[in-house]
């Protein structure tokens, strides 16, 4: 099996990449728009480019990590958003090939107070909800065997995220203000990178939309409180309501996923979220400084 990972210089895309190494059963080929060690350029945009590299390296599977994920942004310019996480997801889920995509807790209006069901009704309140879920729709539309896996805060070592913001501002700072009224569940890339392993290794493809964050709920309060504990980071942390917080774009309330039917389909056990965080920190203890 010959699997293409697209987006693979992000936070997730590069989770793959390292524990691609350990796999020797499939052939990997990891992209991204602009190539590096190991990365060959791809625009997902431009219909042609996929094609010839599809039939070129005869894919199998394409694994997509690529999307606009700048909420505040995709506010100011949705078309990009839409050519990226709507447009291109068209295009790669019409190659004659299995696909796995990733969406987002976005997709929902994120005021209830139930864990959100692959079945229960979307309502995006941004653009780049907005545009994730016309990719979803899309791909469903021109691939209907096709694995979608909805996530959410989702952090890693790599790239810019909440976890390493915070990191940041703890060291700096006295004093840090977070919101504690958004709910939800902190994902470690590595262990959505494991699922998505454990969805290709599957004897039985199971297409459908699937939920996956880490087990557990907290605020981003309580978040960060555990951010600094365990990064050993004395910095007071004082919790203030979204209302006090200037947000360019609205954020979901309530963002917890029901994981029920992928560890279902899949028999997967899933890490709880501060164990997740905790082996995040220490694979960026491991990083070159």
């Amino acid at each position: 099996m010959t699997v293409l990972v697209t987006g693979a210089k992000g936070q997730l895309g590069t989770e793959l990449r390292l524990r691609a190494r350990e796999t020797d059963s499939r052939h990997w080929l990891f992209a991204d728009i602009v190539a590096d060690e190991g990365i060959i350029p791809l625009d997902i945009t431009d219909e042609s480019a996929v094609r010839s590299l599809v039939a070129e390296h005869h894919i199998d599977l394409i694994v997509n990590c690529a999307a606009y994920t700048n909420v505040d942004r995709a506010e100011e310019d949705e078309p990009a958003a839409e050519r990226l996480n709507a447009d291109a997801v068209r295009i790669l889920g019409s190659m004659p090939v299995r696909m796995i995509h990733i969406s987002t807790d976005y997709v929902f209006a994120g005021e209830g107070w139930i864990p959100c069901r692959e079945t229960d009704p979307v309502a995006p309140r941004t653009a780049y909800g907005r545009t994730k879920l016309h990719g979803e729709e899309q791909l469903l539309a021109v691939n209907p065997t096709a694995v979608i896996i909805r996530t959410a805060w989702l952090y890693s070592p790599y790239g810019n995220n909440f976890v390493k913001t915070m990191l940041k501002y703890g060291k700096e700072r006295d004093k840090l203000t977070v919101v504690y009224d958004q709910v939800g569940t902190p994902t470690y890339a590595g262990d959505l990178a494991e699922a998505i392993l454990t969805v290709i290794a599957n004897t039985e493809w199971k297409p459908g939309i699937y939920h996956f964050t880490n087990e557990g709920v907290c605020s981003w309060y309580d978040f960060t409180i555990e951010i600094l504990r365990q990064a050993g980071v004395n910095c007071t942390v004082e919790p203030i309501l979204s209302s006090q917080y200037q947000y360019k774009t609205p954020r979901p309330h309530y963002s917890v996923l029901d994981k029920a039917k992928f560890k279902a389909a899949f028999a997967a056990k899933i890490p709880y979220w501060t164990d997740g965080l905790r082996r995040c920190l220490e694979a960026m203890n491991e990083l070159p400084q």
